[in-house]
């Protein structure tokens, strides 16, 4: 939960323009309608209760009348830049995006004016324009991932820097222990050994290429197109003297040539965008051996809400990560079937220990905003950062989107190397 100590309390009598007053009352309407919790509504001396009732339980106080009308023309994006300017607040930011989340297609189906759609619209082109060509995946890369190596240091598990859900072995085992379970999990699942030569596409921050060759005695080949990711993995590598047994490449997935026996990838395929997702999947195929193995971990979104949600721009895709995409499961098999030999050996869905990794990363980074603030990042880009954790944190603890593990295998591959699960 992210409750706040204390939300001081609204004061004055709030002013509406035109648009405003015909709006708030369809929004006040819609939230009176919500099952499964209620939202305490605060807004001057205005104290009201919405909600049909249920567990979940959030208080939110609007300080700016325009809070209405961003929250109702646009979406995910108008309310996170609501959030962001300090147009609302609320005591538990989780509860209140699982709220939503559990009321989303009443949502998406009672919020139809005119002007909703156009913003809707005019969102979606700007999307397009994120499209992930080869030059565009390296400006989209580069607007998440290169905001500072410093920053993510502040939340990232210490040992491994990894940027992906953890698997936790026990309910009190620490970040730590669970990041470096999930990547001995994997490696397991992969059958990772010495004899093996392995391919990372999405390097991160090196601490998978580095765990494996150090614990596997493999040979890696690690490639990422993050300035940041680059030098700092490049150094961790000289530090750890692994330079003869690990190769850091600066190139796009589509580049890679070669063969390896097993190919690994860790939340990668959401930044390929729809529209490539059959090409990676076919790469992946090409760049392995006969007999080789592939393990994904990828971020999923039902299979019922792809075909939209690939289309549409919500705060993530406009804020967090430009031209970013969801496949569902179903989208990625019939990928696989459709452009690659691959087979589909086990589909692991991991998408609770997600949660618990991002409530990991939240308590962390809000334990640091000091140093945070010292970094330079002011207050509007912490309230940005609270939003996304808390905003993925309420998607997978309500299962809208979750998080899965599939091992890939090519038609000839024998043995099949499963040793043990999430």
């Amino acid at each position: 939960m992210t409750r706040a100590k204390s939300l001081p309390a609204a004061s004055g009598a709030a002013t509406y323009n035109r648009l405003t007053r015909w709006l708030r009352p369809r929004l006040l309407e819609q939230l009176e309608g919500f099952v499964g919790g209620t939202i305490t509504l605060v807004e001057g001396d205005d104290r009201r209760r919405l909600g049909q009732g249920g567990p979940l339980e959030a208080t939110v106080i609007i300080r700016h009348p325009r809070a209405w009308q961003r929250m109702a023309l646009g979406g995910t994006v108008g309310a996170g830049e609501a959030y962001m300017d300090g147009d609302w607040e609320t005591d538990d930011l989780v509860a209140l995006v699982r709220l939503f989340a559990v009321n989303l297609e009443a949502v998406n189906t009672k919020m139809e004016n005119g002007s909703a759609r156009l913003m809707r619209w005019l969102l979606a082109a700007a999307y397009r324009l994120q499209r992930n060509s080869a030059g565009g995946s390296r400006r989209n890369i580069a607007a998440h991932y290169d905001i500072g190596n410093d920053l993510f240091a502040t939340f990232l598990d210490r040992e491994h820097w990894m940027y992906s859900s953890a698997v936790f072995p026990r309910p009190e085992a620490s970040l730590e222990e669970a990041s470096t379970y999930k990547l001995e999990l994997m490696l397991d699942r992969l059958g990772v050994g010495p004899e093996h030569h392995l391919l990372e596409i999405g390097t991160g921050w090196g601490g998978l290429a580095i765990h494996a060759a150090k614990t596997r005695g493999c040979r890696v080949t690690t490639t990422t197109i993050s300035d940041e990711q680059y030098n700092h993995t490049a150094k961790r590598i000289e530090e750890e003297g692994l330079g003869e047994r690990i190769t850091l490449l600066k190139e796009d997935y589509r580049a890679l040539t070669g063969t390896y026996d097993r190919v690994i990838s860790v939340e990668m395929i959401e930044a390929v965008g729809h529209q490539y997702l059959d090409t990676y999947l076919a790469r992946i195929d090409r760049l392995l051996n006969p007999d080789g193995h592939a393990m994904l971990q990828a971020i999923t979104i039902r299979d019922q809400r792809f075909e939209a949600a690939k289309r549409e721009m919500d705060f993530i895709k406009r804020y967090i990560f430009p031209g970013g995409f969801l496949p569902s499961h179903q989208a990625i098999v019939k990928s696989l079937a459709r452009k690659t030999s691959l087979n589909v050996l086990a589909l692991d869905e991991i998408g609770p220990h997600y949660a618990r990794t991002l409530r990991e990363w939240r308590h962390r980074f809000e334990a640091s905003l000091e140093q945070v603030r010292r970094l330079g990042y002011d207050e509007r880009f912490t309230r940005m950062w609270r939003y996304y954790l808390c905003y993925c944190e309420g998607g997978f603890l309500e299962r809208s989107i979750g998080t899965c593990q599939l091992l890939l295998a090519k038609p000839g591959a024998r043995p099949t190397p499963i040793t043990g699960a999430p």
